[in-house]
């Protein structure tokens, strides 16, 4: 199947961003990455690398949100499906060669104190995927307000674990962050539906 030469940019984007986060991804190097020219580049995003960075974060955050339904769905106990997801996060990343982290997380450290589409779409990327997880949780009997808070925290502490996993190049951050979060959605004593 021939991929459009914009989806080739914002995938190229994407991946450079996850890599070397924001600040060190430049427009020529996106157009080489996707192998397109700058005036396509310019054609698509008129906005240039901001626009390009906002579609290729939307498209990051779609990305992991698969992932994350995924796991939460490949399992009917909420604590062990938060387990599960962290375990592909972590031998996603150690696959990487520790590159490969958020994209997400890079260009929102980048661009704070920023009120720009960029700092935008990465908070709509963190929520969303927290919606993901408070609906899982919910599913499960959650009290409303447990489960809007367990979400938070889980997603802070997935993406705070896969920043230090990457920094110390060891699975471990994530590894005992999902222990200790699958230990904390059990501590809510909430059974998973057929249990």
């Amino acid at each position: 199947m021939q991929t459009s030469t914009r989806d080739r940019i914002v995938v190229a984007t994407a991946r450079l961003l996850q890599r070397q986060g924001y600040v060190g991804t430049g427009i020529k190097q996106i157009a080489s990455e996707s192998q397109a020219t700058l005036g396509s580049i310019y054609h698509f995003f008129p906005g240039g690398k901001e626009a390009v960075a906002v579609a290729a974060i939307r498209y990051s955050a779609q990305e992991f949100a698969a992932l994350l339904g995924e796991a939460l769905d490949s399992e009917s106990d909420p604590a062990e499906a938060v387990l599960s997801c962290t375990r592909q996060l972590a031998a996603g990343l150690k696959e990487s060669g520790w590159v490969d982290g958020c994209p997400v997380t890079a260009a929102a450290l980048e661009t704070l104190g920023t009120e720009s589409d960029l700092q935008q779409v990465c908070a709509d990327a963190l929520n969303g995927w927290e919606r993901l997880v408070r609906d899982k949780l919910l599913g499960c009997g959650f009290p409303a307000e447990d489960a809007r808070e367990l979400a938070i925290t889980v997603i802070s502490a997935m993406e705070g674990a896969e920043v230090t996993a990457q920094v110390n190049r060891s699975e471990e951050p994530l590894l005992a962050a999902g222990r200790q979060l699958a230990r904390l959605v059990r501590s809510y004593g909430v059974d998973a539906p057929g249990n």
